[in-house]
């Protein structure tokens, strides 16, 4: 079922280079964070649904040298070969299993959000990240679209035991199909830098 490409591990941890960007030109905003982020497998618990799950930390720092600083608890769960992420107390299926081309789910179908249509691509293939090859790796395409004053691009891709490895998110007001003439919106970046056991 390739259970694995979630990094549903005890103790694994992912770090991540992230940069978010926000753009309002009507106010002259086109600001840039940069910062780390750690996320960490912990202990397992029942959760309010009667299923076994795990603590899902997430720690940021500004830069390699600082402390880290703990940002979120959230959970993690496979079940019903479904790979789930409570944040904020809403529910998203990152995952579904096994991965095939013509699978299609609606990661907001148990929470609040509107509804959309995540897909995969690129399923089994070697990828590298920040100088490493991982032999298997994922894409999930999480939404594309381009018109005149619109652009929309995000996806995710996932590597076998380690979990999330590259996210883009980019949700954004352009000028006449010019995805460089940003008016409006934001963008979300995370690259790979290392994993582990802690």
């Amino acid at each position: 079922m390739h259970l694995n490409y979630f990094g549903l591990i005890p103790g694994k941890y992912v770090i991540y280079n992230v940069k978010e960007m926000k753009h309002d030109e009507t106010v002259g905003q086109h600001d840039t964070l940069v910062y780390q982020l750690k996320t960490y497998i912990g202990q397992q618990y029942i959760d309010n649904q009667g299923r076994t799950a795990r603590e899902f930390f997430r720690y940021t720092r500004n830069t390699n040298v600082d402390s880290w600083v703990l940002k979120d608890l959230w959970t993690i769960i496979i079940a019903q070969y479904k790979a789930e992420i409570v944040e904020e107390n809403q529910r998203i299926i990152k995952l579904v299993f096994s991965p095939t081309i013509d699978k299609k789910w609606n990661p907001n179908a148990f929470n609040t959000y509107d509804p959309l249509e995540f897909s995969y691509s690129n399923i089994h293939k070697p990828s590298t990240f920040n100088g490493i090859t991982f032999d298997s790796t994922l894409v999930v395409e999480q939404g594309y679209f381009k018109s005149l004053i619109d652009f929309q691009a995000m996806h995710e891709v996932y590597a076998t035991n380690v979990g999330l490895v590259s996210k883009v998110y980019k949700n954004l007001k352009i000028a006449d199909f010019d995805t460089l003439n940003v008016k409006k919106g934001t963008e979300i970046y995370y690259n790979f830098v290392e994993h582990g056991f802690e």
